[in-house]
């Protein structure tokens, strides 16, 4: 197991929070109302959270008609665990190549540039939304580069935002929430914490 996922899994972990909601999913699955209520915090909250511990590996979910409901994924929380002793008491993944994730994030930013300049013109428009889901991912966050955390935004106004870049506001608006940029409630739009937005340097 490499280090950095060990490191990842540790500080994911550090909100009490999504150790309370291992501790209910230990006793059998939920769905996020459900999670909600019994931690009394909002179900975008439990959301956040979801996507967090999703991204580790600690829970799975399954749809039963048109609710989805959250698994602990016990075998992945008993391996993650004892990942960390073989690393402290035998040393096992700390002979792995430092810098390489600095050459990687290197890599992505050079890839980000390049798609940015590809797909905008020198006016800053948007020529086509890519097909890539990749590329998409670069292109979204380099427009919502102009929205500020904490604001909400009216559906008009969020389409008018849109509409500087591309004329098909509706497919772009609709993208923004489904890659958890943004959360949408009763016609109000508002960003998400960075740390629920679909990260493209998890895609290939």
């Amino acid at each position: 197991m490499q280090l950095q996922r060990i490191v990842n899994f540790y500080k994911t972990l550090g909100d009490p929070t999504r150790i309370r909601i291992l501790a209910l999913l230990a006793k059998g699955p939920l769905h996020g109302q459900a999670l909600a209520g019994k931690l009394g915090v909002t179900p975008p909250t439990i959301t956040h959270h979801m996507v967090k511990l999703r991204e580790v590996g600690l829970i799975y979910e399954r749809r039963e008609k048109n609710t989805i409901y959250f698994y602990l994924n016990d075998k992945s929380l008993k391996r993650d665990v004892q990942a960390i002793l073989d690393v402290v008491f035998k040393g096992e993944g700390l002979l792995e190549e430092h810098g390489e994730e600095g050459r990687s994030m290197s890599a992505l930013e050079a890839e980000r540039a390049a798609v940015i300049q590809n797909f905008f013109t020198v006016d800053g428009k948007l020529k086509q939304i890519p097909a890539q889901r990749k590329k998409k991912l670069f292109v979204f966050e380099h427009m919502l580069k102009g929205l500020k955390q904490g604001r909400k935004y009216p559906e008009k106004e969020l389409n008018e935002y849109i509409k500087q870049f591309h004329d098909d506001y509706a497919t772009i608006r609709r993208e923004f929430v489904m890659n958890h940029y943004m959360y949408r409630e009763n016609g109000v739009y508002e960003l998400n914490p960075r740390e629920m937005w679909a990260k493209p340097e998890e895609l290939k």
